[in-house]
């Protein structure tokens, strides 16, 4: 059986090593004689690769090659990874992906090409590198229901808050260091601003809950508006800041969908995953909280994922691996400003204690919080859990009080 390789850059020059390295484990592992690899798509020109003669430029060479059963695609993007990926389908053959971005977007199109014409579509490594997730879910978890879940899945976003609360870094300080590090890309608009998690949380909820989830209908926050008060806030409050994205369900026909900054308790499994680690927690109705941690990133981890997929595809080349969700429905995701939560709000008063009586009438007692040298007209305080939008309308308009930020507070 031979395995095509389209993309060879971090993640799929990786791929490419990994089945080299481990080729006669891989082979025994995939239930077949052989498992060769006999092209690597890319559009550079690699004169110096050990892997030379494998390279082509032209992706219909893969396309009509019947040798081919299994293509792997590292590009990232959509416009030609789509375009690609779903001529390989109709043409029979089955596809192991790591692109995101792909998967969240046209997921349930692709899954559906490859039920019709009986070859598999895995993606295993699109959600936490190599952390193993969508294996354990379809399978391991499949007795349980799901209920929710949550996870802190960027890397960037992570190291750059770690940064933050263990060396009182400012946000910028802290970015510039991960770009330096190769954690974060000259544009990191994707990490910080969110979108990255987003698409994440996008295939985990389609996942867990059986209906296509589209980013576009998700409510994304990112990390740009934390402050180093926001987090001594967050520790006077007993706990840190992580960017969360959560998926809940509410009921049969209705889920909720976040990215955003949250508080986390100190005692939490979330808390304590720090760096370029990532953490998916996933609470069953049998199992209860079952984390999931590992470097969410990375050549050889992510590697890993895909060659296990590679794996996983030989073996089922005769019938397809069952699992998929079903397309999107109207009103599916919920109004997240509809849903209970606590919230922490930092803002500045002309005169405290008027303030806080006036806050008080209008949503009940708060938790006020203190931290040292914070500025003499600064407020900050925990809200009781109540319909988030209900607590923002309230808590607008009133008067002597200006709102600096507001981050949920979990119950993780």
């Amino acid at each position: 059986m031979f395995v095509a390789v389209m993309g060879y850059g971090t993640v799929g020059s990786g791929v490419v090593e990994l089945l080299y390295k481990n080729h006669d484990s891989i082979v025994k592992k995939s239930m077949q004689d052989s498992l060769e690899l006999k092209y690597i798509l890319d559009i550079r020109d690699f004169p110096n690769s050990p892997y030379k003669d494998k390279f082509t430029k032209d992706f219909n060479v893969i396309l009509n090659d019947p040798d081919v059963k299994i293509v792997v695609e590292t590009m990232g993007g959509v416009t030609f990874a789509y375009d690609f990926v779903k001529k390989l389908l109709l043409a029979g053959k089955s596809v192991v992906t790591s692109n995101k971005e792909l998967v969240a977007q046209k997921g349930y199109e692709l899954l559906c090409i490859a039920k019709e014409k009986n070859v598999n579509f895995l993606f295993e490594a699109s959600v936490g590198g190599g952390i193993p997730i969508i294996r354990p879910i379809t399978q391991c978890l499949a007795a349980n229901e799901i209920n929710e879940i949550a996870g802190i899945l960027n890397g960037t976003t992570n190291y750059i808050l770690t940064k933050m609360i263990t060396e009182n870094a400012y946000f910028d300080e802290a970015l510039k260091n991960a770009q330096e590090l190769g954690y974060a890309e000259k544009d990191p608009t994707a990490d910080v601003d969110g979108h990255d998690s987003c698409r994440k949380i996008c295939i985990l909820a389609s996942l867990c809950f059986g209906k296509h989830v589209y980013p576009d209908n998700v409510h994304t926050e990112g990390i740009r508006n934390i402050s180093l008060r926001d987090v001594a806030y967050a520790a006077a409050w007993g706990g840190v800041i992580k960017l969360i994205a959560s998926a809940k369900k509410i009921n049969e026909n209705s889920i909720t969908v976040t990215v955003g900054p949250s508080f986390v308790q100190a005692h939490s499994q979330l808390a304590g995953v720090d760096d370029v680690f990532n953490a998916i927690l996933v609470r069953g109705d049998a199992a209860g909280d079952v984390v999931f941690y590992g470097r969410g990133a990375g050549k050889m981890p992510t590697a890993s994922a895909v060659v296990a997929d590679v794996i996983d595809a030989a073996k089922h080349t005769l019938k397809k691996k069952n699992f998929g969700w079903d397309d999107a429905e109207e009103n599916y995701i919920a109004d997240y400003l509809k849903q209970t939560s606590a919230l922490y709000i930092r803002g500045t008063a002309d005169d405290k204690s008027e303030a806080v009586k006036a806050i008080n009438a209008r949503i009940g007692a708060i938790r006020i919080l203190n931290i040292a040298d914070a500025p003499e007209n600064e407020l900050a305080f925990i809200t009781n859990p109540a319909p988030e939008g209900e607590i923002r309308s309230k808590i607008n308009n009133i008067n002597g009080f200006g709102i600096n930020n507001i981050i949920r507070v979990t119950d993780y």
